[in-house]
This record gives structure tokens, sequence and C-alpha cells, in this order.
């Protein structure tokens, strides 16, 4: 076993724990894992912030933001706004709305959103 095998290794299993993290992280938060949503019907999601971007569309800007619950990625995209006081990368949210499916993953427009500490 070479050292690229063996941080391939670490690496994976470190992908793993935290994945771990943030499935435990949302536990007694009643809400609907990313990768159980259905679409086009009102779904209550939980996720932690990964990264997030401004986008301009149409002339105006949109925050685009990755979040992730330990089970899948899903993204959430606010029309009108470069930020939102608050929502920064690693912060934990509650969505809900009506999602739809993208190239493979959720994606909600403008969905009501709770801050976790």
């Amino acid at each position: 076993m070479g050292l690229k095998d063996l941080l391939k290794r670490s690496e994976k299993v470190e992908g793993d724990l935290d994945q771990v993290r943030r499935q435990e992280r949302f536990i007694g938060v009643k809400v609907t894992h990313i990768d159980e949503a259905l679409p086009r019907t009102p779904i209550r999601i939980a996720g932690e912030i990964q990264r997030m971007r401004s986008v301009p569309r149409s002339g105006s800007p949109w925050l685009e933001i990755c979040v992730n619950d330990g089970t899948a990625d899903a993204m959430i995209t606010f029309t009108g706004t470069k930020k939102i006081a608050g929502i920064q990368p690693g912060r934990g949210l509650v969505l809900e709305g009506v999602g739809r499916v993208e190239n493979g993953k959720l994606v909600m427009l403008n969905p009501a959103y709770t801050l976790l500490p």
C-alpha cells in the first residue's frame, strides 16, 4: 500500500465522518431527508450550507446556496438579493417550500427559511 492509497482511504473516511456528523446535526428537527424529498410537493428539509454564490440573472442578482444534510445536496435560490444576513457557509437552515429536480438535484426557489445555531 503506497502513500497515495493511504491518503485516498483517509479522505474517504473523513468524508464519511462528515456525512454522519451532518445527519446527526439535524436529529430532532422534524424534516424530510433531502434524498427522500419528493418533487412538486410541499417539503421541509434541513441542511448545512456548503457553498454560496451571487449570480446575475435577468438584470437582478440571485443568491444560490448549496445545502447538505448528510444524505444529498440541494440547491436553494433566492431571487433579487446578493446576500441575506445570517446566511453563511457552515450555518444550518430549515427550509420549507416546493422543490423540483434539476440535473438530479433537488432545487428550491425562494423557500421560507429558519436559521439554526
